[in-house]
C-alpha cells in the first residue's frame, strides 16, 4: 500500500490553510435577502393572534408564515411531527413561527421587535419526571416517543446465583456541539429548481425534507454542501429546518436568501445531546463474574421525535458495556418535554449509557472487594463472546488488547498505589487519582439500518483518464476527502494525487447515506473500494501493463472506453472541486455500487436480537488527575488511550479524531453545563457555556490498535464516535479514587465536588481522602 496507512497531505488542506475555502457566509449572491426567524417566547401553548406594528415599514420586507408553505407543514424525518413553522400550537420556547427577510441583515433583526403574538399558555412539561408523571400529555398516550427492550437468559435466575447485587443510578446532561461555524444556508431558484447551499452533514436528508415541504420531484431540488466548519451531529438533521426556511423565503421573494444563525440562536434553538438517567442493578459472584444485568434507560427527547428513536436504540445496545453476561434485561424509553428537540451528537446515545456502565464497575469493585481492572479482565468481550442481543463476536475483537495496552502505557497499577499513599498525607494540597474505562462502539447503522439506507457510492472515469470519487459523504473536518482518495489510489494502484473527490452535491453524486454513525470509512469507503475494483478490472483489459500505470496509460484506456461525444469542444467549463479536480463538463463512465449486507449478519428489528452491528471498535482510557483541596478544581495531568479501529487509513487524521473526541468528552465530564430555565438555555454563549480550551485540554498519549475487519476497506472500522465514549467515566472514576466521593452525575463541577464533600457522612468520620 502506497498511500493507505500513510500521512499523505490533506486534499482540502491548502485551501483551508490559505483562506481560500469558501464557507456559506463567504458566498455573495446578487440581490440577496437576509432571513431571520421569529420564535416563540413560551414553552407550551396556543397561538391566538399575530400582530405587526402598523407604523413599521413592512413594505421593505418579505415575510413567510405557515400559510406560504406549498406542501405539508412538516419536516420529514423518522416521524412527521415537527412543523416547519408553528401555525397553531407551541411545544417549545424556541419554536419558529414566521420568517422575515430584508436586504440588510440588521434591519431584518430589527423587525422582530415589531411583531407581537398573543398566546393561550398551557402548563409546561420541563423535566423527565414531569413528563413521566403524565400530568400533561404532549405525545399521546404516555409521552413516550420510543421504547426498547433487550432480553437475554433469565435475569431473575441470574440474580439468584449472585453473591453480590449492586445498584446504582447515573445522570448525564445536555451537551452543545459548539462547532466553529454556526448553522447557515443560502437558497435560490434557478431554472425552476430550488437550490440550497450550506453547512451540513447530510445533503440527502435535506433533499428528502424539502421535497416533502415543497411538493416537488427529485430533479427540482439540488442540495450542495459548502465547506463546513464542524458538525458533530449538530448538522445532521437540523439543516433540514433552516434550509426549509431559507428556501421558503426564496420562493416567496423570487430572490436569493441567506440565513446564518448567530451563536446565541444556534445554541438556544438547535439540537443537543439527550439528557438521560440510567439505573443499573448488577449480579456478580464472589469471584467477580457477571451473572445478571438489569438496566433502565430514560432519555429526554425534547418537544419532537427527530432522531430520538435511533439515539435511544444505540444507547440501549451499548448499555451493558463490552462485557459478556448470561442474563441481561435492558429497558429504555425516550420521553417528550417542552424543550427544544434533542438530536444527534457524536456518540449518538452511547456516551450516556457507557458512562453509567463503566462508572458502575467502581461500585461493583468496592462491593466485591476486587479492583475494577480485575473485574474487567474477567468479563470483557473476546472472540466468540455473545452480546446481550445474542450476537457472536467472530472477528476483530480488540477489547482486551486496548485494555492491556492502556494499562501498561499509563502505569495504571503502580500509579494507583502511589496516589493512594499520596492521598493519606493530610498535608498535601491535593488529592490524586487514576481512573479507567473500557468501551465498545458499533460501526455503521444499527441492525437493518444499512439495508434500509441502501447507500450508493462509486467512482467515475473520464474521457481524459481522470478518476473521480462519487459520494454524498461530507468533509466536516475529519478527513473524508483524503481518506476516500487513499482508498481509491491504493485499490487502483495509482498515486494519491491523481484522485479527485467530487463535492457533495445531490445534482452530481449518488446518495451514499448520512455522514454519521462512524460509517463513512467502513461502509461508504467499502462501497468506493468495490467500485474502484470494478474500474480496475475494466482498465486491465485495455492496458497491457499489469502495474505502474502512467497517466498516459489511463488516457489511452479512456479513449478506448469512452468515445468522445460530438461537439466535445463546446462542453461547458468545468467547476473545480474541493477534492482537487474538475467536476463537470467531461464525458465519463460511472461505477456505482449499492450496499449489500454481508450474508453472515442477521438481525430481527422486532425482537432486537441478532447482529446489532457488523463489527465494533474498542477503546480504553486511563486518566491521571488531581483535585485541589481548596478550590475543588480538577486538573487532568494526562489521558492515555488505546483504540482499536481496524486499520488507520490515515494515521494522523485518525489520531486527530481521537484527540478531538477526547477533548469533547473532557468538556462533557468537567465543564459543559447547560442551564435551562422555563425550557430555554440560559447560557447560550461561549462566555458562560464553558468548553475546554488549550489550557484545559490535557496531554494525550494515543496508541492506535489495528485488529482488521474483513468487510472494511483494508480492514478499517469506525473511529469518529468511539473517542467520545470513554473519557468521562474514566474521569469520574479517577475523581472517586482521589477523593473517595461518589459523583454519578455530569458535569463534575468544582461546586458539585464541594457540595458532595460536605454532605458526605465520610467527612465526619475523617474517611474522605486526605481529611
Amino acid at each position: 500500500m502506497v498511500s493507505v496507512g500513510k500521512n499523505v497531505p490533506r486534499k482540502e488542506g491548502p485551501q483551508k490553510l490559505c483562506g481560500l475555502a469558501k464557507y456559506i457566509d463567504d458566498y455573495d449572491f446578487k440581490d440577496c435577502l437576509y432571513g431571520v426567524t421569529f420564535r416563540s417566547s413560551i414553552p407550551h401553548g396556543l397561538i391566538k393572534k399575530i400582530s405587526f406594528d402598523s407604523d413599521f415599514p413592512w413594505q421593505e420586507y418579505v415575510i413567510a408564515t405557515a400559510q406560504d408553505i406549498p406542501g405539508p407543514n412538516v419536516v420529514a424525518l423518522i416521524e412527521n411531527d415537527q412543523p416547519l413553522l408553528a401555525d397553531k400550537k407551541i411545544l417549545h420556547p424556541m419554536e419558529p413561527i414566521l420568517l422575515v427577510s430584508h436586504p440588510i441583515l440588521q434591519k431584518a433583526y430589527a423587525a422582530l421587535e415589531h411583531i407581537r403574538v398573543d398566546y393561550e399558555e398551557l402548563p409546561a412539561v420541563l423535566t423527565l419526571e414531569e413528563s413521566l408523571s403524565l400530568e400533561q400529555v404532549l405525545y399521546p398516550p404516555d409521552n413516550v416517543f420510543k421504547k426498547f427492550q433487550i432480553q437475554k437468559g433469565n435475569v431473575e435466575a441470574g440474580f439468584a446465583q449472585a453473591d453480590f447485587i449492586v445498584e446504582g443510578e447515573y445522570r448525564v446532561p445536555h451537551q452543545e456541539q459548539t462547532y466553529i461555524e454556526n448553522n447557515g444556508v443560502a437558497a435560490y431558484v434557478e431554472n425552476g429548481t430550488i437550490v440550497v447551499m450550506g453547512s451540513m452533514q447530510c445533503p440527502y436528508y435535506v433533499h428528502k425534507a424539502l421535497k416533502h415541504i415543497f411538493n416537488v420531484p427529485d430533479e427540482k431540488l439540488r442540495i450542495i454542501q459548502t465547506t463546513t466548519g464542524g458538525g458533530f451531529g449538530g448538522k445532521e438533521e437540523y439543516p433540514n429546518m433552516i434550509a426549509g426556511h431559507a428556501a421558503l423565503l426564496a420562493l416567496k421573494s423570487g430572490r436569493p436568501v441567506k440565513m446564518i444563525y448567530d451563536r446565541q440562536e444556534d445554541m438556544a434553538a438547535t439540537t443537543k445531546r439527550h439528557p438521560a438517567w440510567i439505573k443499573h442493578r448488577t449480579g456478580v459472584t464472589k469471584e467477580g463474574k457477571l451473572v445478571a444485568q438489569e438496566i433502565e434507560v430514560v432519555m429526554d427527547g425534547g418537544a419532537y421525535v427527530t432522531l430520538s428513536p435511533v439515539v435511544l436504540s444505540r444507547g440501549t445496545l451499548h448499555a451493558t458495556g463490552p462485557y459478556e453476561c448470561p442474563n441481561v434485561r435492558v429497558v429504555s424509553k425516550t420521553a417528550a418535554t417542552n424543550t427544544p428537540p434533542n438530536g444527534a451528537f457524536r456518540g449518538f446515545g452511547a456516551p450516556q449509557t457507557l458512562f453509567a456502565a463503566e462508572l458502575h464497575w467502581e461500585k461493583i469493585a468496592e462491593a466485591v472487594g476486587l479492583d475494577s481492572l480485575t473485574l474487567r479482565r474477567l468479563n470483557v468481550f473476546k472472540e466468540g463472546s455473545q452480546t446481550a442481543t445474542g450476537q457472536i463476536l467472530g472477528e476483530s475483537v480488540g477489547a482486551s488488547e486496548v485494555l492491556e495496552r492502556a494499562v501498561t502505557r499509563s502505569r495504571y497499577i503502580s500509579k494507583r498505589k502511589e496516589y493512594s499513599l499520596w492521598n493519606r498525607d493530610k498535608k498535601k494540597e491535593s488529592w490524586r487519582g487514576m481512573g479507567l474505562a473500557l468501551v465498545h462502539h458499533g460501526a455503521g447503522f444499527t441492525g437493518s439500518g444499512e439495508v434500509y439506507l441502501a447507500s450508493r457510492a462509486g467512482v467515475a472515469f473520464t474521457n481524459k483518464g481522470q478518476v473521480k470519487v462519487l459520494a454524498a459523504s461530507t468533509e466536516i473536518g475529519q478527513g473524508t476527502i483524503s481518506m476516500f482518495a487513499q482508498i481509491v489510489a491504493d485499490s487502483l494502484g495509482i498515486p494519491y494525487e491523481w484522485v479527485v473527490v467530487v463535492d457533495p452535491d445531490t445534482g452530481q453524486v449518488p446518495n451514499s447515506g448520512p455522514t454519521v454513525a462512524s460509517r463513512t470509512c467502513m461502509v461508504v469507503g467499502g462501497l468506493i473500494q468495490k467500485a474502484t475494483l470494478q474500474l480496475k478490472q475494466e482498465l486491465s483489459r485495455h492496458i497491457s501493463k499489469k502495474s505502474s500505470w502512467s497517466q498516459e496509460d489511463l488516457k489511452e484506456a479512456a479513449r478506448k472506453m469512452i468515445p468522445p461525444p460530438a461537439g466535445e469542444a463546446e462542453l461547458a467549463p468545468s467547476r473545480r472541486s474541493a477534492g482537487g479536480g474538475m467536476m463537470e463538463g467531461q464525458p465519463e463512465k460511472k461505477y456505482i455500487v449499492e450496499y449489500e449486507k454481508p450474508k453472515e449478519i442477521q438481525w430481527d428489528d422486532k425482537t432486537y436480537k441478532g447482529d446489532a452491528y457488523a463489527v465494533y471498535s474498542y477503546a480504553c482510557a486511563v486518566v491521571d488527575l488531581e483535585v485541589d483541596k481548596l478550590t475543588y478544581e480538577v486538573k487532568i495531568h494526562k489521558i492515555t488511550t488505546a483504540q482499536d479501529i481496524g486499520k488507520a487509513i490515515h494515521p494522523l487524521l485518525a489520531e486527530g479524531q481521537i484527540m478531538g473526541g477526547t477533548a469533547q468528552a473532557v468538556g462533557y465530564a468537567l465543564y459543559e453545563n447547560v442551564v435551562m430555565k422555563n425550557g430555554v438555555m440560559q447560557n447560550a454563549q461561549l462566555t458562560n457555556y464553558i468548553i475546554p480550551t488549550f489550557m484545559d485540554t490535557p496531554p494525550m498519549d494515543i496508541e492506535i490498535v489495528e485488529k482488521p475487519y474483513s468487510h472494511g476497506p483494508f480492514g478499517a472500522k469506525g473511529v469518529g464516535e468511539l473517542p467520545m465514549d470513554v473519557p468521562a467515566p474514566a474521569i469520574a472514576a479517577a475523581i472517586h479514587h482521589a477523593t473517595g466521593l461518589w459523583i454519578p452525575e455530569l458535569p463534575i463541577l468544582p461546586e458539585k465536588i464541594f457540595k458532595v464533600f460536605f454532605s458526605s457522612p465520610l467527612v465526619g468520620e475523617g474517611r474522605v481522602r486526605g481529611t
